[in-house]
This record gives C-alpha cells, structure tokens and sequence, in this order.
C-alpha cells in the first residue's frame, strides 16, 4: 500500500448491501479488535463530524457500515465476518448486533477478493456472523467467475434492478439472549415514567426489536418521514419505551443507559394494519400491496426503509400467537411477509411449523431476498501517526 510522512493507505471496497453501503475489509488489513481498530473504521469513515466531510460516510446510519470479512478455520463455514456500526457524531464504535443489508454484500465479496471459490450459476456462502456467533447462507448468482451484478430482482429503496442475492436467518433465533421470547411472554406491558403502560412485544431473531402499535403513539399507518423524524415528542417516548425494553432484553441496567451503551439494538418498529400511503420518493402504495405497515425507529431517527435483521425479526414475530405483530398483519401464517416501509414493500420468507412448547412455533426458514453491488475498489487514506 501506498504511503508517505503523512499518510497511510489501506484497501477498501465500497458496495452497497441492500438498502445499506458500507466498507467491506479484510481483516488481514486491520489491527485487531481493540482501540487501534475502533480509531481506524471512524477515520476511515469520518467521525466525529455530522457530515462524515473528511471521510467516506454518508452522513446517515445507513452509509456509516462496515463488514470485516476473513477467510474461515471453520470447517463448516466458508467466511467469517464482524459488522461494525459507526457512530457519526462520536467516533464510536458498535458491534451489538449484525446488519442484514450490509450482509447480503459478504457472500459477493467473498466471491469476488478469492476467500470463496465461484460456482458459475449460484455459489452458496457459508457465513459466520461474529457479532451474534450465528450462522447465515447466501446464494450468490455467478457470471462469468464473478458475482453477478445485473438481473432482474428490485429492492424497495434502491434505484433500478440486480441479481437476487437469497439469504436463510432461521439459524439466528434467539441470538442476543437464547431464546425468541426473552420475557417468555408474547406481550409485555411496560411501565412509563408518567405513570402509564404500552403493551410491546419483544423478539429475538437476527437481532433484538421491539414491536409496538403505532396508534398505541397516535399513529394511523400512513405517516411521512418528516412527521416521524420532526415529532421530538414522540421519539422521545420512543427513547424511554426502547430504553426500558433494552433492560427487559438484559442489554442495560438503567433505561437511561441506552442510548450510550446499546445504540442500535433494539430496534423498535411502530406496527400498523395495511394502508395506503407515500414512499419517500413520491410513490403510491396500495393498502392491499402488504400485510403489515411498519416505521423502523433506528438510532434515533426513522429508518429509510427497514433493516434487514428488522424485517427477519418482524416475520417471526407475526407467526408467532398472540404477540402484537399477528394480531395486526392480515396474513400472519402466509409463507411471505408483505412489509411496507417507507421506501415500499419487501418480502420476507417464513416458514414455520407449530410447537407444543413455548413460544409454540419452529422456524424452518426465516429469509429475505436482496441485491448487492460493488461500487469502488481502492486505498483509503489515514493520518500517519494514528494508530501511534
């Protein structure tokens, strides 16, 4: 790598995963886990600073990612991968949890820098998430030795088509806390600081969420970007009703703690019946296009369209009884989960079978479908003295 008195260079490939972009690195490249790797991915992406100016963030939750991907010692997993969530007013580092957007991006990666050997046609990736110690399969399509860009798979939320990336989560259930249900119950009612309650469900599948009724806030389904984002009343009851499911979820000991030292997870999505409303480019979505209507609240802010781990975890929880999401979704035991969101409808695979146990379910496949491209390959630039 290219370097001099000032600065030194690291190879980098920006790709977009989903409705996601970040930085795909090999881990060989970095220092390891540690202080010296943290200062580095927030240079890289240039944080501390609200407009990541000096580096290659975008401003936004969603553009501030990155995969770390090795080769795996694994005998029945073909790469290993760590994602890291960046901070953009701090230079703070989050590894709680995986992203399933910037995950679709690992099995082509992998495919492309040589850790994977190709397959012409479809290459199943074999994947390690080292944030929740979880397995994900990926089928990747291959062309021409490579993952294969072009098709004819759209994404709600991002600009024209590409080759469908399918990706299975059924083995991540249970993976911050053991279990699907980690109250054990399908519904919990949580005490406010005013002295009311919310009822909410809380899951664990690909990452914490909790689900609350939107009109239990005042909402009817259909409301805009800027009547979540600029309503500091209701975020702030999203904070504390977040805050004290993360204690609920074992992740905190003070609610108030939340949002320094469990940032990203949980997710909370407000959840209402289908209803016909306006994606954030213009477009008009019909009440019957879905079976649910969700508003992904994502550190602090409503997510663009809906983490992939998000909608994983919402598909679960709607084929689970009695919890909050089967009680609104119009077809809660369909093998396809029609989830609006902000920048449209996405389809979420679930195919689960009854238990006489709690929580009275099994998953056979929790999975969702998406593309991925490779953007840029190159060096990246860091000041010489920063990792001392």
């Amino acid at each position: 790598m290219m370097a001099d008195a000032d600065q030194r260079a690291i190879r980098v490939v920006i790709a977009r995963g989903g409705t996601s972009r970040g930085l795909y690195l090999h881990e060989r490249d970095l220092p390891p886990p540690g202080v010296a790797r943290d200062r580095l991915l927030a240079r890289l992406m240039g944080s501390p600073d609200l407009l990541q100016i000096d580096g290659l963030g975008g401003s936004r939750p969603i553009t501030s990612k990155v995969a770390i991907v090795a080769r795996s010692t694994r005998a029945d997993v073909d790469v290993d991968y760590t994602f890291a969530q960046v901070d953009i007013a701090t230079a703070g580092v989050g590894y709680q949890g995986n992203c399933g957007n910037i995950s679709a991006g690992v099995g082509p990666f992998a495919i492309d820098e040589g850790l994977v050997e190709a397959r012409e046609g479809m290459t199943e990736v074999r994947i390690f998430n080292t944030n929740s110690q979880r397995l994900l399969v990926a089928g990747v399509p291959v062309h021409g030795g490579r993952a294969a860009v072009c098709g004819d798979f759209v994404v709600p939320g991002v600009p024209g088509s590409g080759a469908e990336i399918t990706m299975n989560w059924a083995a991540t259930v249970g993976t911050a806390t053991g279990s699907l249900l980690p109250t054990g119950r399908p519904v919990d009612r949580i005490e406010l600081e005013n002295g009311g309650r919310i009822e909410a469900s809380l899951f664990d599948a690909a990452n914490p969420c909790v689900w609350v009724r939107g009109h239990d806030l005042g909402l009817i389904g259909d409301e805009t970007q800027d009547a979540i984002n600029g309503n500091a009343r209701l975020l702030q009851f999203v904070r504390e009703v977040r805050g004290k499911a993360a204690v609920l979820f074992g992740l905190v000991g003070d609610w108030r703690e939340a949002e320094e030292r469990a940032a990203g997870l949980p997710m909370l999505g407000l959840l209402s019946p289908p209803i016909a409303y306006r994606t954030i480019n213009g477009e008009g979505v019909a009440a019957d296009a879905m079976d649910l209507r969700v508003h992904l609240i994502f550190m602090g802010v409503l997510h663009e369209s809906i983490a992939g781990t998000g909608s994983i975890c919402l598909a679960a929880a709607a084929r689970t009884p009695d919890s909050i999401a089967h009680g609104l979704a119009i077809n809660p035991d369909a093998p396809l989960l029609r989830i609006g969101h902000p920048s449209g409808v996405t389809p979420t695979r679930v195919r689960a079978s009854h238990t006489a146990e709690r929580p009275h379910v099994r998953f056979d496949e929790l999975g969702f479908s998406r593309t991925a491209r490779r953007i840029m390959a190159g060096e990246a630039y860091y000041p010489a003295g920063l990792l001392g």
